[in-house]
C-alpha cells in the first residue's frame, strides 16, 4: 500500500482535484442559470439552458489546460526546479501527454453536453414561434424585441426561417460548427492505429487546434443566450409578474416589457494565458530552428536504424533527454521527438532513428541511406534541434539500485546512461550514488543489437579491467526468431561469447519472468528504493507497474517511471 502511494498517491491526487474542480464548475453554473435573472429564459428553453451552460464552464477550464501539458519548455523548466524540492512531485511532469489525453476526453464530453443542449434550446426556440398565440407566454417573450432587436430574447426572430439557417448565419452557431468538426478530427486522428501508421496525418490534424481555439473564443460574441437586465428585474419581477404576461407594458400596470441582454464573452480570460505560453513556446521553437547544427557523422545500421552525431553550439543535456527534430527540406513544420543516445560527457550529441516512416525514410534517403557510396558532407541536409527535454531518465542517478527495461529502440534513452556510467565510474572515476544497474533489453530481431552491441561490449570489458563487473548486470532477450537463425544458436551456444551480440552473457531467448526478476532484486537489497525506468510499449509498462506493487514491501521500494513523450 505504500509504495502504490509513492508511486501513485500524487497522481490520483491531481486527478482527484482536477475532476472536482470540473464537478464544481458545472454544479456552479448549472445553479447560477437557475436564478431570477433567467427566469424567462427558463420558461422558453426548460432545463436545456442550464445543462447547455454547465458544461460551457467546465469546456473554458478545459481549454485553459489543454495546451500546457505540451508546452516542453516550461515543463522542462518546472521539472528542473522542482525536483530539487520533490522527486515525486517532478515525476508528475512526466506524465503530461497521458494528462493531455485525459483532459481532451474531457473536453469532448462537455462538448457533447453542450451541444445535444443546445439542440434542443434551438427546437424549444422554434417551437415558441411557431405556436403564435398571444396566450401563449413562451410566444409573447419571442416577440419582445421586434421594434428594438437589442432587447430581445429569442435569437429565431421570426416563424419562416428554421434551425438549421441560424446555425450557419450566426456567430454562435457557425463558429460552434466549425469548433466541432476541428475537435472531430483532433480527436479521431489521434488515435493509435493512426497515430502510429498515418503520423503525418496526425501532426497536420493537430494543428486544428488554432482553428478551434479561434472558434472558442468568438463563440460567445454573437450572445444568443440572454438573461434579463438588472434593471428590468426593477420593473418586472418574474414571480410576480409571470401571470400578468398579457398586460405587460400597458397604461396602469406594475410590469413593465421585461428587457434582455447577453453576458459578455469571457471564454478569452480562461485561455488568454496558456495561448501567450504557447506562443512563447513556438517563438522559442523557432528561434533555436534557426540556430546552426552541424552533422558531423552519419552512420547507416543494418536494422534500418540512421545514427546522426550533431554539433550545436552552447547545447546542453542530461541522460535521458530527448530533442525534436525538424528537416526543412523535408518539411517545414514537422518536428519529431528523438531520444538523446549519447553522453552529457562527450562533446557532441547523437540520436538513433529507426525508419518507420514517410518522413524518417525521406531523411534516411536524404542522408545518403539509400545510396552505396558515402553522402559528401555538403549534400547532407540541414537539421533543425529544438530542445532538449527532461524526461523520468534524469533521475537514474539519484536512485542506488536501478532497473532499466527497454524494448526494441526503445533502448535509446538508456545508451545515454550506460555511456555516462562509462565517463563517470571507468574513465574518470568518479564516485556516483548509484551503485547497483540491471540492465533487460527485449528486442525481437538479431539485427537490432548490432548498433547497440558495440557499446555493451566496451562496458563489459573496461568493467572486468576495472574490477567493477558487480556494478552492471544486463540481460538481453530475443523475442521472436526463425528456424534458421535458432538452428544456428544451437550450434554457437557453447562459444565463449554470444553469437548473436559478441558479448560473454549470452543471449537469452523469450520475455523474462518479471516475478522472478523483481523477487531476486528485492532480496539482494533490502532496504533500497530501486527506481524502475521503461522505455517500452503500454503493456509492458502494465505489467512492469503491477511488479513494482506487488514486490513492493516494508524493506524495500520499486518507484516505476515511464519515458513518456
Amino acid at each position: 500500500m505504500g509504495n502504490f502511494v509513492a508511486n501513485e498517491g500524487l497522481s490520483i491526487f491531481v486527478i482527484l482535484v482536477w475532476l472536482g474542480i470540473n464537478a464544481f464548475l458545472f454544479v456552479h453554473f448549472y445553479m447560477v442559470f437557475l436564478v431570477e435573472k433567467w427566469f424567462y429564459t427558463r420558461v422558453l428553453l426548460g432545463q436545456a439552458l442550464p445543462w447547455a451552460r454547465a458544461p460551457a464552464a467546465a469546456l473554458n477550464f478545459n481549454c485553459m489546460l489543454i495546451l500546457l501539458p505540451v508546452c516542453r519548455n516550461l515543463l522542462s523548466f518546472l521539472r528542473g526546479t522542482i525536483q530539487y524540492c520533490s522527486r515525486t512531485a517532478a515525476r508528475q511532469l512526466d506524465r503530461n501527454l497521458t494528462f493531455h489525453k485525459l483532459v481532451a476526453y474531457m473536453i469532448a464530453f462537455h462538448t457533447a453536453v453542450h451541444i445535444i443542449a443546445h439542440l434542443f434550446n434551438f427546437e424549444f426556440f422554434m417551437d415558441a414561434q411557431l405556436n403564435r398565440n398571444s396566450s401563449f407566454l413562451p410566444f409573447v417573450l419571442s416577440q419582445i424585441g421586434n421594434d428594438d432587436n437589442a432587447s430581445f430574447l429569442n435569437p429565431i426572430r421570426t416563424n419562416e426561417t428554421n434551425p438549421t439557417i441560424v446555425m450557419f448565419t450566426t456567430i454562435a452557431g457557425l463558429t460552434g460548427v466549425v469548433i466541432t468538426l476541428a475537435l472531430i478530427l483532433i480527436i479521431t486522428t489521434s488515435m493509435e492505429v493512426i497515430r502510429r501508421s498515418y503520423f503525418e496525418l496526425f501532426w497536420y490534424t493537430h494543428h486544428l487546434f488554432v482553428i478551434f481555439f479561434i472558434g472558442l473564443v468568438f463563440h460567445g460574441y454573437g450572445r444568443i443566450v440572454r438573461g434579463q437586465t438588472a434593471s428590468s428585474l426593477d420593473t418586472n419581477k418574474p414571480e410576480v409578474c409571470v401571470s400578468h404576461f398579457e398586460t405587460w407594458g400597458t397604461n396602469g400596470t406594475y410590469c413593465a416589457e421585461p428587457e434582455f441582454a447577453g453576458n459578455p464573452p469571457g471564454t478569452w480570460k480562461w485561455v488568454v494565458g496558456p495561448m501567450i505560453l504557447y506562443v512563447c513556446e513556438r517563438l522559442i521553437r523557432i528561434y533555436r530552428s534557426h540556430q546552426k547544427v552541424v552533422i558531423t557523422k552519419v552512420v547507416m545500421h543494418p536494422s534500418k536504424t540512421l545514427e546522426l552525431q550533431m554539433k550545436k553550439k552552447g547545447f546542453r543535456m542530461e541522460v535521458g533527454q530527448y530533442v525534436s527534430i525538424q528537416c526543412p527540406s523535408i518539411s517545414r513544420l514537422e518536428w519529431h521527438p528523438f531520444t538523446l543516445t549519447s553522453a552529457p560527457e562527450e562533446d557532441y550529441f547523437t540520436v538513433h532513428i529507426r525508419i518507420v516512416g514517410d518522413w524518417t525514410q525521406a531523411l534516411y534517403e536524404a542522408c545518403g541511406g539509400d545510396k552505396t557510396e558515402p553522402q559528401e558532407a555538403w549534400k547532407l541536409p540541414k537539421i533543425a534541434i529544438d530542445g532538449p527535454f527532461g524526461t523520468a531518465s534524469e533521475d537514474v542517478f539519484r536512485y542506488e539500485v536501478v532497473m532499466l527495461v527497454g524494448a526494441g529502440i526503445g533502448v535509446t534513452p538508456f545508451a545515454s546512461i550506460l555511456k555516462s556510467v562509462w565517463y563517470k565510474r571507468i574513465q574518470n572515476n568518479q564516485d556516483v550514488f548509484t551503485k547497483k544497474i540491471y540492465f533487460y533489453w527485449l528486442c525481437p530481431e538479431t539485427q537490432a543489437f548490432e548498433w547497440f552491441a558495440d557499446l555493451l561490449q566496451s562496458l563489459e570489458g573496461q568493467m572486468v579491467d576495472k574490477s567493477m563487473s558487480d556494478f552492471l548486470s544486463y540481460n538481453i532477450y530475443l523475442t521472436r526468431w526463425k528456424e534458421t537463425e535458432a538452428a544456428h544458436f544451437r550450434v554457437h551456444h557453447e562459444a565463449e561469447n554470444d553469437p548473436i551480440t559478441g558479448l560473454k552473457q549470452k543471449t537469452l531467448y523469450g520475455k523474462p519472468n518479471w516475478d522472478n526478476e523483481f523477487s531476486n532484486i528485492a532480496s539482494k537489497h533490502p532496504g533500497a528504493k530501486v527506481g524502475v525506468f521503461l522505455c517500452g510499449p503500454p503493456l509492458l509498462a502494465k505489467s512492469l507497474g503491477k511488479q513494482c506493487l506487488s514486490h513492493s514491501e516494508a524493506d524495500v521500494k520499486f518507484i516505476f517511471n515511464k519515458e513518456n513523450f
